[in-house]
């Protein structure tokens, strides 16, 4: 997870190549509102694995030249797309190789050195950034308009509503402060500022604020800490937290302790659908939880 300011100047000048910035284009505007025109014949880099599976599910498998080796879903899709490395330790050779027209970074998952180096011989550099559930449409939206997926993009839209839609339906629970933890050795949390956290917040819970100002803070387990918090949420990843460690810290600390799929918490694009219903179900068990 890459604690990047979302609108840095830094990032947006590393990906010249799409274009200038413009808000009278007639194209779909990226995250750093570089434009980008319909590209039906695409060779794609996707270098974030939840965006993958997203264009996958838009049909644009067989245009995928170049996946990282997160890039895991849908499994049996990916397996043919060529590997370039993780979403960090991106391998630039075997990119240019595969000669794209588009590669897809983002800022939380990718580093500015990578966009930078993408963007000396990739034509278009597309960056992405959903800071929050509702921005998987503009996302969807976006995959779609610029690799011609359009109505596939506004049939997934659809279907992301009416998740959306049953989640708001339900009658309003507890408010929650939750302790959602990414590592250990260091600690490590989310910030409000963070995709998870918006998630947590379609539920009316927030996040304990700390006097360290990263997105991903790290932190120590003080009686302070336990008394702002109800419950702690132990994520799969990317730290790959299991049972045996909620058994652990729960005998520690006297709180409720959850292993939450981090998966469903923190991927957008296509896993966000399921995560919407997974929202649902987290909240009936931690109320069980807490009793």
């Amino acid at each position: 997870m890459k604690d990047t300011d979302p609108y840095s100047p830094e990032f947006r000048l590393a990906v010249p190549s799409s274009g200038q910035p413009g808000a009278t284009s007639p194209y779909p505007v990226d995250a750093v509102g570089t434009p980008h025109a319909p590209a039906p014949g695409a060779r794609i880099v996707c270098l974030v694995p939840s965006i993958t599976e997203l264009l996958c599910d838009l049909g644009l498998a067989d245009q995928l030249v170049g996946r990282t080796g997160f890039c895991i879903h849908p499994a049996a899709v990916v397996a043919a797309i060529p590997k370039v490395g993780g979403t960090k330790d991106v391998n630039i050779d075997k990119i240019r190789q595969l000669l794209p027209t588009h590669a897809i970074v983002n800022i939380d998952e990718n580093t500015k050195p990578t966009a930078e180096a993408l963007a000396e011989f990739v034509p278009h550099v597309v960056v992405t950034h959903p800071r929050a559930p509702r921005d998987n449409l503009a996302l969807a939206r976006l995959m779609g308009a610029i690799f011609c997926k359009q109505a596939e993009a506004e049939r997934w839209c659809a279907q992301f509503e009416r998740e959306l839609a049953a989640l708001e339906a339900m009658q309003p629970g507890a408010e929650r402060t939750v302790l959602y933890c990414i590592w250990r050795d260091p600690w490590m949390t989310i910030s409000s500022d963070t995709y998870i956290a918006r998630m947590l917040g379609e539920l009316g819970w927030q996040v304990p604020a700390f006097d360290d100002a990263a997105r991903y803070p790290t932190f120590a387990w003080t009686d302070g800490l336990l008394d702002q918090i109800d419950a702690v949420l132990l994520s799969t990843e990317p730290y790959r937290f299991t049972d045996a460690h909620v058994e652990e810290l729960a005998s520690q600390i006297g709180k409720p302790v959850m292993l939450v799929d981090g998966e469903m918490m923190s991927w957008y694009g296509s896993r966000a659908v399921a995560g919407l219903g997974y929202l649902r179900k987290l909240r009936t068990e931690l109320e069980r939880g807490i009793g």
